[in-house]
């Protein structure tokens, strides 16, 4: 299938590696320009350097209110147009409701919803017509994870403010869709299983309650993303979907 993603440009935050890395290899791969983000200019231009000469990387923090600005515009002076955006962030620090404080509840604030606010309304602003907007967001959009308590409180409100823009958008031929990764391999899912003091156990056990029986790998959370993102896919909008392997229960 041809996606229509020749010469198309995107931007993706927090994708120096991980889902986001995943999502731009694979736009790279067929044919769309990119600009990922990093929290140093190391990271993202050496993650750019790796895609070759359609990827571009740019230092930005999700928190930075000045950054949304900064990367259409290094989007459009590089590639000179703009046709979409793959929003995500670092996955806020594990923790329980007694163990969270009041300063990570703000700074998870800032990163994970403020900052995604931002750099939509920012967007939303340059695209045309056939534009994408995209929310990597987690199960806990329809029920809590536990250990995940900031992630419980402020990925429903995010994907919330995605459903309404979805609304606002559409009638201007834009689209507005989240991602909702299940357990997918990656340093983030290494870091959670580790929490439990048994890595390997954690992962057994998470597998079992998966109809798949496995996680995810990075590129099969990454095709997803870029057919949402692509032409292709320009019937879908106001959607939340899983790339979980079937263990989200709920139609």
């Amino acid at each position: 299938m041809d996606l229509g993603l020749t010469d198309r440009t995107y931007l993706l935050t927090g994708a120096t590696r991980g889902l986001g890395f995943a999502t731009a290899r694979e736009l790279v791969a067929d044919g769309a320009n990119v600009v990922l983000t990093g929290r140093t200019e190391e990271a993202a231009t050496e993650a750019a350097a790796s895609l070759g000469e359609r990827a571009l990387g740019v230092a930005a923090d999700n928190a930075d209110p000045e950054a949304p600005a900064r990367l259409v515009a290094a989007a459009r002076e590089r590639f000179g147009r703009l046709d979409g955006v793959l929003i995500s962030v670092g996955g806020p620090a594990p923790g329980t409701t007694d163990t969270t404080t009041d300063e990570q509840w703000q700074t998870a604030f800032e990163t994970v919803f403020l900052g995604a606010v931002r750099l939509a309304r920012a967007v939303a602003a340059e695209l045309g017509e056939g534009g994408a907007i995209g929310f990597v967001l987690s199960g806990s959009v329809y029920e809590p994870i536990a250990g995940l308590t900031l992630s419980n409180g402020l990925r429903p409100g995010l994907a919330g403010f995605a459903k309404s823009l979805a609304d606002e958008l559409g009638p201007r031929g834009i689209r507005v869709v989240g991602v909702l990764p299940g357990r997918i391999a990656t340093d983030r899912m290494t870091q959670l299983d580790a929490v439990s003091g048994d890595p390997e156990g954690s992962r057994a056990r998470n597998c079992a309650t998966i109809p798949l029986r496995r996680y995810g790998d990075p590129a099969e959370f990454g095709r997803t993303a870029a057919f949402l993102l692509s032409p292709a896919a320009s019937y879908l909008t106001g959607v939340m979907v899983p790339v979980d392997g079937g263990a989200r229960r709920g139609f």
